[in-house]
């Protein structure tokens, strides 16, 4: 491993948002996908390490509507246990150690072993990452990363919260912005972000940045 303090962030790269159709298909997600497989490949071929998220709700999750505004609530989407909910092809994580949101789990020092846990999928039960899963924090307090790159969708909601949390707590945060995709009819983050310091660069420059 290069550098153990760099970590890779992808955010709820799903069936049910990239693919046409999916539940609740992100227009124009396929666009990244080709820039998406580059990042999973990069961060393989480098040993970096890679926190994936995932939505994965049940029926009575509290975004899941019958009757959805399209920016609180949504229609079922990434159902647990279904097809929807699983990575496309290109950001699939390589043996992930599964952390769910919903489960009893024990966390310790082992999760700093970049070799033996370079993927890690996050499962959540909500937008935000950190009120999603109560072990998003401790995952963090435990690997300490200098510098994480997010990519993934969508910008204006999934990738919003965890930009903006991971920057809260006083991460330098970096956004592939060829790898990122939004949702209509939602207020874009991009003045939030740069007002939190957070830099936007593309994927093919990622390596004046890797320290």
């Amino acid at each position: 491993m290069k550098n153990p303090k760099i970590l890779f962030w992808n955010v709820d790269t799903q069936v049910d948002f990239m693919e046409p159709d999916g539940k609740l298909y992100v227009q124009g997600a396929e666009e990244i996908r080709p820039v998406l497989g580059k990042i999973t490949r990069f961060a393989s071929e480098n040993e970096i390490r890679v926190v994936n998220t995932a939505d994965y709700h049940l029926i009575n999750s509290s975004e899941i509507s019958g009757t959805p505004d399209f920016v609180n609530t949504f229609p079922p989407h990434c159902m647990a246990e279904t097809k929807g909910a699983l990575y496309i092809p290109e950001t699939d994580p390589e043996r992930p150690v599964i952390i769910d949101w919903n489960q009893e789990l024990m966390l310790d020092s082992r999760f700093d072993d970049p070799e033996r846990f370079r993927n890690l999928l996050i499962r959540k039960d909500a937008f935000d990452v950190f009120a999603g899963n109560p072990y998003t924090e401790k995952i963090l307090d435990i690997i300490q990363p200098d510098r994480i790159f997010v990519y993934g969708v969508t910008t204006n909601v999934c990738v919003d919260q965890a930009v903006t949390g991971l920057a809260e707590r006083g991460k330098e945060v970096f956004v592939f912005s060829d790898a990122i995709k939004e949702l209509p009819n939602i207020p874009m983050p991009f003045d939030k972000w740069k007002q939190l310091g957070v830099m936007m660069i593309a994927f093919s420059d990622v390596e004046k940045y890797l320290g």
